[in-house]
């Protein structure tokens, strides 16, 4: 498991994105930081849009910025929103995270005063598809 210094990294890149969250019609800012394989920490906030479904997720922005800039393996993610239910990522997300995490990557859960819960991949999202089923496809014929 990570030390408290990488959690608190990723911690205050989410909070910051978080602040940059456009959320006009919910109200509910969400960021998200991802650590690479490298060790480096991007992060992204929801972007709401009048037409509903053309919104984007935090973790789906900090996934995008991960690529963008060279990462390709989420080592561990933080989300980060407000209120007193945990904010874990959405079904869509979750297997957006599953794209690029493995089983065992960490996915920590905070609220305003830090991390509340962490969680593994394959507990948010058991028995998942990936790229791997994929691959084993291709092996078979």
């Amino acid at each position: 498991m990570p030390d408290r210094a990488t959690i608190d990294d990723l911690f205050a890149a989410a909070k910051a994105a978080q602040a940059r969250a456009h959320v006009p019609y919910s109200r509910f800012p969400v960021g998200a930081a991802i650590r690479d394989e490298a060790g480096r920490v991007h992060a992204g906030a929801n972007v709401e849009n009048a037409a509903y479904p053309q919104g984007s997720c935090a973790e789906a922005a900090a996934i995008t910025r991960m690529v963008v800039e060279g990462g390709t393996r989420i080592a561990e993610i933080l989300v980060i929103g407000e209120g007193d239910v945990l904010c874990t990522p959405c079904g869509g997300c979750r297997q957006r995270i599953r794209e690029f995490a493995r089983p065992d990557t960490p996915i920590h859960v905070a609220g305003p005063e830090g991390v509340r819960r962490t969680f593994t991949l394959d507990a948010l999202l058991p028995y998942s598809f990936g790229p791997d089923n994929l691959e084993s496809a291709g092996d078979a014929t």
